[in-house]
């Protein structure tokens, strides 16, 4: 029997911004979730690879971001799995590894639409709840499609890690979009 429930927020963190972890926060305050868990994925293979930091990099950022904050953790097991990325594969080693455990996947409600072509999509909508955030200009799919979805209100906010990046090369302040100790990281 799981003895704690997990989220798992899995994403590029290309760079972590403030919309990835309030987002995290409150899944991981306002919800029956133990601690949330940055899933730093090397490549998905939905994206191009290009314009991709480091992952040493990316990881070392969300640690940086959310230092001092218990309910939240960065979490490295795809950079030792296979690429490009798949989240079943991830998931089967995450459940080795902790078996305890019962994992949630946290996405947005875009990320659910596509879901049916994510690889073993079958066993994955049989053996992982969801917890799915609604996302402006995407609608929410039919959840009969999906009867381990639970659709919760979270506080989005419009903030793109490529937005980032541009201002970056462009020499623009990216104060208040990524905490303080990511954006002197990113200054050097």
């Amino acid at each position: 029997m799981a003895t704690q429930r997990i989220g798992l927020l899995f994403g590029s963190f290309n760079p972590v911004h403030v919309g990835h972890l309030i987002l995290a926060e409150h899944f991981a305050t306002r919800t029956d979730l133990a601690q949330v868990w940055l899933v730093v994925s090397p490549h998905s293979p939905f994206k191009a690879a290009t314009d991709l930091r480091p992952d040493a990099e990316r990881l070392h950022l969300v640690q940086l971001a959310i230092a001092g904050n218990p309910r939240l953790r960065a979490e490295e097991i795809e950079f030792s799995l296979l690429r490009p990325s798949y989240t079943i594969a991830t998931l089967d080693a995450l459940r080795q590894r902790h078996p305890d455990t019962d994992f949630v996947l946290l996405m947005g409600a875009d990320n659910l639409a596509g879901l049916p072509r994510w690889r073993e999509a079958a066993r994955l909508l049989a053996e992982i709840d969801l917890y799915v955030y609604p996302r402006s200009g995407s609608p929410l799919p039919d959840l009969a499609a999906f009867p381990r979805a639970r659709v919760v209100a979270a506080p989005l906010l419009d903030i793109s890690a490529t937005y980032i990046r541009e201002s970056l090369r462009q020499g623009h302040s990216i104060r208040y979009l990524v905490p303080a100790a990511v954006e002197a990281e990113l200054e050097k």
